[in-house]
């Protein structure tokens, strides 16, 4: 069961259930979520004669477009259309063209939702599109124009990110040299998922999609949340991006926000939290 009680402007989640360990990273994480005591409580009655907004994920490093799992089975249950969106993990710049080809393909009023390194994504990918009415951040990057992933975690410390990942050169297609960031495997639970049960957590370490180290160091060119409504989900026990650092865009960008104690895999630890958070950013905008 959980509860929410505002604080200098944030919704702040307490509640009581099994003991959430410190955790986190910079995705979501591969598998379907986990439903834990905050369920599906807490949602606001639809608007009748509206549409209802299509639903597009983003997830982020480490991980692929089953961590959201969770939270599509419900938005489903409820009438949403979803589309989980494969991030290629490369960078901000060409994974948000791979997500307006997606989003150009999608037509009517949408939604996008992105956790962690998908924040970065999703807030060049909907700039300047007038079909999308929201933005959900989770566990995520919010960056401003000359912001990178990898800067924004160091403004605060608390991440432990750097000692758990597992760099492995790769030569990429036109011949240059390059480096894939995985976390090792032994230390993805701690790291990324302290909250999700450990033998999901295992399948999840081993089948874990890379990112591009430049990917982390790229500018952002472009900020979406500076003109479209946004919402975002505080996890004030991550490992990967600092509850701090999570504040610091939330408040900049005067989003709605819930925080949560949960690690950085919040979208398989608490799916019926993010949705709830998903639906009310859906409602607010029709």
């Amino acid at each position: 069961m959980f509860t929410i009680k505002r604080a200098n402007g944030r919704r702040i989640l307490t509640g009581i259930g099994a003991a959430v360990a410190a955790g986190a990273a910079l995705g979501a994480l591969a598998l379907s979520g986990t439903a834990n005591a905050d369920a599906d409580a807490g949602r606001s009655p639809e608007p009748r004669g509206a549409a209802k907004p299509t639903i597009v994920l983003e997830h982020g490093a480490f991980a692929d477009s089953s961590s959201w799992n969770g939270v599509v089975s419900r938005l489903r249950a409820d009438g949403y259309p979803v589309v989980a969106a494969a991030n290629p993990l490369r960078g901000p710049h060409a994974d948000a063209t791979a997500l307006r080809s997606v989003l150009d393909h999608v037509k009517g009023p949408k939604v996008l939702v992105g956790h962690s390194y998908g924040g970065s994504v999703i807030s060049e990918a909907a700039a300047g599109d007038p079909q999308v009415k929201g933005l959900v951040y989770v566990a995520a990057f919010l960056p401003a124009v000359g912001e990178s992933a990898l800067e924004l975690t160091g403004k605060y410390p608390g991440s432990t990110l750097p000692d758990a990942l597992d760099p492995v050169p790769v030569t990429l297609p036109d011949g240059t040299k390059g480096t894939d960031l995985y976390i090792q495997q032994d230390k993805f639970r701690h790291q990324f998922a302290a909250d999700v049960p450990p033998a999901q957590a295992a399948l999840a370490a081993a089948g874990q999609r890379p990112i591009a180290q430049s990917a982390l160091e790229e500018k952002a060119t472009t900020a979406a949340w500076k003109s479209i409504p946004s919402w975002d989900i505080v996890t004030t026990r991550d490992l990967n991006i600092p509850a701090a650092a999570q504040r610091f865009m939330a408040e900049r960008a005067h989003a709605r926000t819930t925080e949560v104690a949960a690690s950085h895999s919040v979208a398989v630890s608490h799916p019926g939290l993010v949705t709830r958070v998903i639906e009310d950013a859906a409602r607010a905008t029709r």
